[in-house]
């Protein structure tokens, strides 16, 4: 996979500054990878943001997009505004739908899933083998987003 140009990847409010790519690793079930910070006009960070592109079983559980704002800057719907650019990025890589996962007793995070528009499919369990479970979570609401 050839990996895009992302300079323009901003909405007026924000902007996605990559921090680093990442090539596929089929050995782990790994697709190539964005990371990049979510900043202000500026360019001071408020968070960070992640775009895997291809499909997998585990990223029905893992999901597409990552996220995470920063706790001084939560409650301005950077996650919403940062997901919204991630997937004009996914649909100039030919992606048809996203899956994007969060912990089901994280009501901002669910919030931001459903006011993008995702359709909840379930509350799913993690597979014993899934590393989320390293971070104690058994279970992930799996939203679908229609690209």
């Amino acid at each position: 996979m050839e990996f895009l140009d992302t300079s323009d990847l901003t909405d007026g409010t924000i902007r996605l500054a990559l921090d680093r790519v990442c090539e596929a690793d089929p050995v782990r079930g790994w697709v190539p990878a964005y990371h990049f910070r979510i900043c202000d006009l500026d360019g001071n960070a408020m968070g960070k943001c992640d775009l895997r592109v291809g499909y997998t079983k585990g990223l029905y559980y893992g999901g597409h997009i990552g996220y995470a704002v920063d706790p001084p800057y939560r409650g301005h719907h950077y996650a919403a505004r940062a997901c919204r650019l991630l997937f004009g990025l996914a649909r100039r890589h030919g992606m048809e739908y996203l899956y994007i996962g969060c912990d089901p007793d994280n009501l901002p995070s669910r919030r931001t899933l459903e006011g993008l528009g995702g359709e909840l499919i379930e509350i799913a369990p993690l597979p014993p083998d899934n590393d989320m479970r390293k971070d104690g979570m058994t279970h992930t609401c799996v939203f679908r987003f229609v690209l």
